[in-house]
Parts: structure tokens; C-alpha cells; sequence
């Protein structure tokens, strides 16, 4: 699939080395053992310490990062209790009640809150024409409110407000952030789409789930 360029930044502004960093959540950062991430308070103070050091308000990353974090919630467990560990779509820290804009003309496919310690929490999916494929981007980790407003088809320009950064009491329990993913085929889902998957099953997902750096940050993969 051609990913064609977004229409408006997602956060506002693109995401570069003036505003943003990357920040590393995989398995590898070593400092992450000595910090209690299923604690959320103790994870937003590791985060914000890394902006301040910084000098950046807003961190991402996490495309396909192999990450430990998510053994903080049964959410990713399977029955066999595998846990799914590798991330699908790219995260960005920074405070809650920050706006989130449509990228590209859409349509709202579904939306839900996606309760419960780990989750998505209020989670909104779009849906996007392209030429003769369908794209979907899922908006995870939203306020709850956002949710009252929004419609099944309601359609959205570039440069809309689709939601704000929600807190952790009703985003799944996490430091604010946006979970931004691109999605070719939902498989059925509704309001909710695997934002994490197994090691084993990583092709799939890395086929159906492109790559959404360049709606994020363009000169990462232009440079």
C-alpha cells in the first residue's frame, strides 16, 4: 500500500528534534528494570524526568519495539500466558489534554472505551479513502468526554479536532499519551484493534499495520 502524506500534523506540529524526542521503551534500556512501570505514577515521573533532561515536552517512538511493559497488565496475556510484547503503532507522551487532529480526510468507522488497567481506554478508529483501499487509523488513550460528541460516519477534515490526551484514571491507567496505529483490514474488530501483538505472529501484524511514522514525524524516513 502507497501511504499517501498526511494533510495536517497529527499533534498539531510535525514531530522533529525541536519539539519531540525519541524515547526507547524496548526490552534493551537497561533502566527500565530499576523503574516500577506497573506503578502509572512512577512511570510519568520516569517520563517527565526524560523531558525536562531533554528540554522537549513530547517523546515517540515504538514501532515494532519488542518492549517489557506490558507485563504491568493481564490485558496482554494470553491463556497460555504468552505475552504479546511487540507494539504496532507509535506512542506520544506528553500531558493530558492535549489535542489530537485528523492527518487525512476520514470518517469515523467505531469508537469505544476500552476499559480496564493496561487498555486502550476511550479509543476512536477512522476510516480513510484511498483510491481503491481502505486505510483505518486508530486514536487510543483518548478522554472520556471525547467520546460523547462523536457519531458512526461522522466525517472529519484535516485539521479537526478528533480527541484530546486523556489522564490515567480513564486511559487505561498510563502517563498521558497518544496510541496512534494504521490499520489495513480491522479483521471484525470494532472499536478496538490489537495495538500489541506476539513475536510469532509479527508478520501478519507488520504487513496490515504500515508503518505510521510519516503522518508523524516525515523527515525521519525522508532524511
Amino acid at each position: 500500500m502507497h501511504l499517501p502524506p498526511a494533510k495536517f500534523p497529527l499533534m498539531g506540529d510535525y514531530l522533529d528534534s525541536s519539539n519531540a524526542f525519541v524515547i526507547d521503551l524496548s526490552k534493551d534500556n537497561s533502566s527500565l528494570s530499576e523503574l516500577d512501570y506497573v506503578a502509572c505514577d512512577h512511570f510519568e515521573h520516569y517520563l517527565q524526568g526524560l523531558m525536562e533532561r531533554e528540554g522537549r515536552n513530547l517523546a515517540w517512538g515504538g514501532y515494532l519495539e519488542n518492549r517489557v511493559i506490558y507485563t504491568r497488565s493481564e490485558v496482554f496475556a494470553s491463556q497460555q500466558n504468552e505475552y504479546r510484547n511487540i507494539h504496532l503503532g507509535v506512542d506520544i507522551w506528553t500531558k493530558a489534554g492535549r489535542p489530537v487532529y485528523c492527518p487525512l480526510a476520514g470518517s469515523v468507522h467505531s469508537f469505544q472505551d476500552n476499559q480496564g488497567f493496561g487498555n486502550y481506554g476511550p479509543t476512536l478508529i477512522l476510516e480513510h479513502q484511498l483510491q481503491d483501499e481502505k486505510l483505518y487509523s486508530l486514536y487510543g488513550h483518548l478522554c472520556r468526554g471525547d467520546l460523547a460528541s462523536i457519531r458512526v460516519g461522522q466525517r472529519f477534515r484535516p485539521g479537526d479536532c478528533v480527541g484530546h490526551l486523556g489522564i490515567p484514571a480513564e486511559n487505561g491507567n498510563w502517563p498521558p499519551h497518544l496510541h496512534f496505529q494504521l490499520i489495513k483490514r480491522l479483521d471484525g474488530n470494532w472499536g478496538d484493534y490489537p495495538g500489541v501483538c506476539r513475536e510469532e505472529d509479527l508478520p501478519y501484524y507488520q504487513e496490515n499495520c504500515p508503518n505510521p511514522i510519516p503522518w508523524i514525524s516525515p523527515q525521519v524516513l525522508s532524511g
